[in-house]
């Protein structure tokens, strides 16, 4: 089994190639990627990244590999990391930016006016830090990780999904949609490669998964 890491130049795709690779063990090959034939050629596709959408999404075009990235998203094991997961909707607040269309809806900043917590404690944006991850729907990436299960964030805009996708929620300081998954694809707001167990069970189970909700 291959499974392939899309390198569009956006992001610390290292430490997601590491972690990976140490749970695959030699039940896969792990290639860290930027030619869309070897996309197209892999068997499971990890589709991460880091920084702004606007460049993200511009980085994504100019490298080629949007295509590439779609048709992954139609077919395989589809695995989407940080901003990988927020280019999967229609749009982003962040620059006005259209995304790829494969999720209805949009990517949303944390509003100042409700940054705050119950006792009036401003709360900082971006959001960076350890936070409860609440199950709202069973899924197979998700077997062996408890209800309230800490996971590490870094965002500034959280998904605001359409339709009824979200499987795992959080809240910063209220609930929002932290993972979503419909079909063959599992997109997550926060860094599994930086969650130490929980985030590498999340990833064994990516590397186990045929697709199928």
């Amino acid at each position: 089994m291959r499974i392939a890491i899309v390198d569009y130049g956006m992001g610390n795709l290292h430490s997601v190639t590491k972690a990976i690779e140490h749970v695959a063990g030699n039940d896969a090959s792990i290639v860290l990627t930027d030619d869309p034939i070897e996309v197209a050629a892999a068997d499971k596709v990890v589709f991460p990244g880091q920084g702004a959408m606007p460049d993200c999404m511009r980085h994504l075009e100019e490298s080629g590999l949007k295509g590439a990235v779609l048709d992954a998203a139609r077919q395989k094991p589809f695995l989407g990391i940080c901003v990988g997961a927020q280019l999967l909707f229609d749009y982003s607040e962040e620059g006005d930016t259209p995304g790829l269309g494969v999720f209805a809806g949009g990517v949303m900043r944390f509003p100042k006016e409700r940054m705050h917590d119950d006792e009036g404690h401003k709360l900082k944006v971006p959001h960076m830090g350890w936070n409860e991850m609440f199950i709202t729907r069973e899924h197979p990436l998700w077997q062996g990780i408890p209800q309230g299960e800490r996971f590490y964030f870094v965002h500034s805009y959280h998904f605001k999904p359409s339709d009824d996708i979200t499987v795992i929620e959080s809240a910063y300081p209220y609930r929002f949609a932290a993972a979503v998954a419909r079909d063959n694809i599992f997109a997550i707001q926060c860094h599994p490669e930086k969650s130490h167990n929980a985030g590498l069970q999340l990833l064994r189970n990516f590397v186990h998964w045929d697709g199928r909700p």
